[in-house]
This record gives C-alpha cells, sequence and structure tokens, in this order.
C-alpha cells in the first residue's frame, strides 16, 4: 500500500469545527450507476472492467490538483484492505471483493470513491465535525464532474436507481458520527436514540450498517432517500444532530455541576490506564479513549488535542495496529503493541 494512505490519518479526525466536542464527523455519499450496465452483482468481468477504466480515465484527465490515488482492491493485501475499512476510506463489502473494484482518494478533501461496490459508483466525502454543508458541497462537485462525461441511471419518477432498493431516489446517505458519553452515563441514550427512527433516521455502529456501538460512539443517518430532497434529508439530520448534542451538552453541565470530582475520577483513571497498562484489548481501549476524550472536553485534562484522541480511534484497531507492528518489527501480542503505542502517545 501506498505510504502516505498509511502513515497520513483523514482531515476528519482534526477535531475542529462546530460541535467539535461532541460531533467527530460528517459524512456524504452518495450511490450511482452507469446508464447501459447491469449492476455489479450482475455484471460480466468485461462490463467491470470497462466501468473501472472509464471513471479511472476521467479522473486521470483533470487537473493535478484533481488527482487520485487509484487502488486497485486485487493488488492490495487482505491487511492493507483492512486498514483502509477502518480509516473509513473503503466499506467491508469492497473489502471483501477483488473482481476489478477499486477506490480512488483524495486525501486533500476527505473523499474517496469506490467502484465496482454494491453500485458501481459508491462517492464520500468526510470532514470533521459537524459540517453536513461542506461534505455536500465537496462530493457534489465530483458528482457533477463524473456526470458530465457518464450518463447516469435515472428514472424520472424514481430519481438515481441502485441495485437496493434502499438507496433509490437521492442516492444520497448523510451521516454524522457523535460521541454520547453524557447520555450513557445518565441512562437517558436508550430514549434518546429510540426517537431517532421515527423521524426518518438510523442509529449505526462505528463503521456503519452492521455494526455496534463502541467508546459511546453511534452514527446517526438518513433512512429515507426517496421522497426528500437531497437539502431536505441533510436538514433533518441537521436539526436531530443539534437537538442531541444540546441534550449531550446538557447532561454533561449537569453532571459537571453535580458530581465534578466523580468525571474527573472517570476521565484521570482513564489517563492513567492509557499511560501505564502493559496490555490493552480494542474494546477496553474505546472505552477509555471515551472516557479521556470526556475529561478533555469539559477541560478536567489539561494539553490533550482532540485530534489526537480522535486519531487515536482509528490508529488502535486491529489492522492499523498490525500494520504498525509489522513496520516496527515489534513481536509481542495486539494487545501489548496497542498498550505500548498509547503509552508512547499519550505518556
Amino acid at each position: 500500500m501506498p505510504k502516505d494512505i498509511f502513515e497520513i490519518n483523514g482531515k476528519w479526525l482534526m477535531g475542529e469545527g462546530a460541535e467539535a466536542g461532541i460531533v467527530i464527523s460528517s459524512r456524504i455519499r452518495l450511490a450511482r450507476n452507469i446508464a447501459g450496465y447491469l449492476f455489479p452483482f450482475l455484471s460480466s468481468g468485461s462490463q467491470s472492467v470497462e466501468i473501472l477504466d472509464k471513471v479511472k480515465n476521467i479522473f486521470q484527465s483533470q487537473d493535478e490538483e484533481e488527482k487520485f490515488l487509484f487502488l486497485q482492491v486485487n493488488d492490495l493485501e487482505p491487511l492493507d484492505r483492512h486498514v483502509l475499512v477502518e480509516k473509513h476510506l473503503i466499506s467491508p463489502l469492497l473489502a471483501k471483493e477483488s473482481h476489478n473494484s477499486a477506490v480512488m482518494v483524495q486525501e486533500e478533501e476527505g473523499v474517496s470513491i469506490m467502484v465496482n461496490e454494491e453500485d458501481h459508483l459508491r462517492m464520500q466525502c468526510l470532514v470533521p465535525a459537524l459540517q453536513l454543508d461542506k461534505a455536500w458541497e465537496t462530493i457534489n462537485r465530483y458528482d457533477d464532474l463524473l456526470e458530465k462525461h457518464i450518463d447516469y441511471a435515472f428514472h424520472e419518477e424514481l430519481g438515481y436507481l441502485s441495485s437496493c432498493p434502499t438507496n433509490v431516489g437521492t442516492g444520497l446517505r448523510a451521516s454524522v458520527m457523535v460521541h454520547l458519553p453524557g447520555l450513557v452515563l445518565t441512562n437517558k441514550i436508550n430514549r434518546i436514540l429510540a426517537a431517532v427512527p421515527q423521524i426518518g433516521l438510523v442509529v449505526r455502529g462505528f463503521y456503519g450498517e452492521g455494526t455496534e456501538a463502541s467508546g459511546n460512539l453511534v452514527q446517526i443517518s438518513n433512512q429515507v432517500t426517496l421522497g426528500p430532497s437531497e437539502a431536505e434529508i441533510m436538514q433533518n439530520l441537521y436539526q436531530v444532530t443539534c437537538q442531541i448534542v444540546e441534550q449531550e451538552r446538557k447532561v454533561r453541565q449537569k453532571l459537571l455541576d453535580e458530581n465534578k470530582d466523580y468525571l474527573a475520577d472517570l476521565s484521570g483513571r482513564a489517563l492513567g490506564l492509557l499511560t501505564s497498562a502493559t496490555l490493552m484489548s480494542s474494546d477496553e481501549a474505546m472505552h477509555l479513549l471515551s472516557n479521556l476524550r470526556l475529561g478533555v472536553d469539559l477541560q478536567l485534562i489539561k494539553d490533550i488535542p482532540l485530534r489526537l484522541l480522535n486519531e487515536l480511534l482509528i490508529m488502535t484497531r486491529p489492522a492499523n495496529l498490525q500494520k504498525r507492528a509489522e513496520k516496527e518489527q515489534f513481536d509481542g501480542t495486539g494487545e501489548a503493541m496497542r498498550a505500548k503505542f498509547l503509552r508512547e502517545q499519550l505518556g
């Protein structure tokens, strides 16, 4: 795998922007298919090669600043594929595919474009904090670029056609990743999240569909793509996110006012373990990083930037850790490597 993809963390982890203490990132993803071609799960090898070449040539013809790094999936080692999944650059589904599938990455703007996944094209933009408009503006520009050169599969009544009916219409999935330890600590999280599906949204885990919440982190995204416009989908998600952020802020402040010592102890113990443990599981690291992040946001712990904590959420995941262990020729277990790395970063 190219060195920069492994060693450079995405700018969506910067920890800067609106509500960065609670909202880690915003993402816009578009599903598109090319007219005249079968969907990927039905297409022949020759068709998928044509699609891959067509998309690759479009981007290679652009100005230098628009250049994408092109990675063909079957050229990547299994470990490298999992690294890309953990970095949120490709989906778990694409990591399993090797049949003329690829991803193109424009790290500067947080854009990745998957080719021949569930649809011919899955385009996404990830940005830090609560900035759905910025993510939309960026990915829409690349969507327009592609549409100048290829005809999308589009129906006047149904909108953009997709291999999965749940993506028909706008083909848009907007999501935010939020950190909600206050609502968890006060046992209010279930009531809040139970109300979300009633307004057309869905709650998923750290890596999206089919994954569980970890480290008090959840993704909230739209459930409906057919009917409402792109602007309506994003506005609904934005408004609900603001309400959840407000609730989280209120409970954090209440905890701080009524039990500051408890919060200081919670985050201080987390820092103590993270900087002294010799073994650390992935789940324990996520839990402790969550508690530490809460203390940092409430200024109970100083001089640890949010960006570092955000990056550690990715860098301590199994594949990223294994890649680092190979580079450093570390002979111990994954739990030992994780603990060593955390000590180095936070000690």
